[in-house]
């Protein structure tokens, strides 16, 4: 026990960056935190924090053992959960994350629905263009578009999509109709940078790949914005297909250069892999699959 509480009180104090700060967290007083960090450092052998007047910070030491701690500390709340039957019922806080329109667009109403067929069940989600690092930040379950590197997380891939390039006809109505995806260069174009700031196109057809390198006229940090200024007249824009589902279906947007890409996306929901998977995240991961499939066949003809 002695030892668990020493990593407690070290993760404690790491995660808000002061020893009175992790006292009030553990409800200690401010000696008792400061002990247990001693006690754990004279047995490591090292120092884990650099202390001043103002801040607290870890050691390079400290930076290493503060990642282990939190595998170490979710690990044995597992196999307690486990104990007292949250591996049997689904119950808890359930955390997801997924790509911001995506999210909003179809992650959010399984979640609710979720909730609702699960009472002891709460959620939160985050939902941001970035790659987000679940064990790092805590999260249960996200949602992934798109090839993954190589991972320690379980992956249920539930359907795929494709990026298509777009822009309204009183654009095209203006200038000429781009033929090619090097035709790009002559164009004014709009650059979504939420997931991918860098300013190339790739472009895939079987084997063939066309790299365009843009000078964007316009670089958005939204797809939501990206889009607005395509359907606009603004320019040329490139998106997910369901981001411009309904702007294409209502004649507001047109596709261009299609069939310069046939490559397609996969969606991935991935969680932390062990046998000692909580029910909320086991169940969830199997419900919103089966919604998420059920959809694939819509997401995949947009």
């Amino acid at each position: 026990m002695g030892r668990f509480r020493q990593l407690e009180t070290f993760v404690a104090v790491a995660e808000s960056g002061g020893f009175n700060a992790a006292a009030r967290h553990l409800q200690m007083s401010p000696p008792s935190v400061t002990r247990l960090i001693a006690a754990l450092e004279d047995r490591i052998g090292t120092r884990l924090f650099i202390r001043t007047t103002r801040q607290v910070s870890l050691t390079e030491a400290g930076e290493r053992l503060f990642h282990d701690a939190v595998r170490i500390l979710a690990d044995l709340a597992a196999v307690e959960a486990s104990a007292s039957g949250a591996h049997a019922e689904p119950q808890g806080v359930l955390s997801v994350t997924a790509p911001v329109n995506f999210g909003h667009t179809f992650v959010a109403p399984i979640v609710r629905d979720y909730v609702d067929a699960n009472p002891k069940v709460s959620a939160q989600t985050l939902f941001v263009d970035r790659v987000v690092n679940l064990i790092d930040e805590g999260l249960d379950v996200a949602v992934r578009i798109g090839e993954l590197p190589g991972s320690s997380l379980l992956a249920v891939r539930v359907g795929s999509l494709r990026r298509v390039t777009v822009a309204a006809p009183s654009y095209i109505d203006r200038v000429r109709r781009p033929d090619h995806p090097r035709d790009l260069a002559q164009h004014r174009t709009i650059l979504p940078t939420g997931l991918n700031p860098i300013p190339t196109w790739d472009f895939v057809v079987g084997r063939e790949r066309h790299s365009v390198h843009l000078q964007p006229a316009l670089s958005c940090n939204t797809i939501d914005a990206a889009v607005d200024a395509a359907r606009s007249g603004w320019g040329i824009t490139r998106a997910l297909s369901y981001q411009v589902a309904d702007a294409l279906q209502a004649g507001e947007l047109v596709e261009l250069l299609g069939r310069f890409e046939d490559r397609r996306l996969p969606i991935h929901l991935m969680h932390s892999e062990g046998r000692l998977t909580a029910a909320k995240i086991r169940t969830f991961v199997d419900y919103a699959a089966s919604v998420l499939r059920r959809l694939a066949k819509k997401l995949e003809a947009m």
